[in-house]
């Protein structure tokens, strides 16, 4: 199991950008500041809800700190979509469907 402070295994998944875009992510891409790297069971579902808007409605003070924010759930990307849509979230959400990432 990763531990904080650990080298977490290298990936790649689909997801949605702060822009609502839809693109690859790969883990050596979003190197070079501090990352949060956030999983969650599932998009709108109450306890997910609150922690990601959390996220969100504290982004700028991350941000400040020199931090990113990335979500990884098991939803598809037209989920996430829809769930960023709804929650006007600003920062990455990644699919993970197979949990591949989230159990390495």
């Amino acid at each position: 199991m990763v531990k904080e402070g650990d080298k977490a295994p290298d990936f790649c998944l689909k997801g949605i950008d702060e822009e609502g875009r839809e693109r690859e992510f790969c883990l050596k891409d979003l190197l070079g500041s501090k990352l949060i790297l956030y999983f969650y069971p599932k998009d709108n579902t109450p306890g997910c809800t609150r922690e990601t808007c959390d996220f969100r409605d504290n982004l700028s003070r991350l941000q400040g700190k020199g931090y990113k924010v990335v979500g990884i759930s098991p939803d598809t990307v037209e989920s996430h979509k829809k769930f960023r849509e709804k929650h006007s979230l600003n920062f990455p959400l990644l699919s993970d469907p197979e949990k591949k990432v989230a159990k390495a």
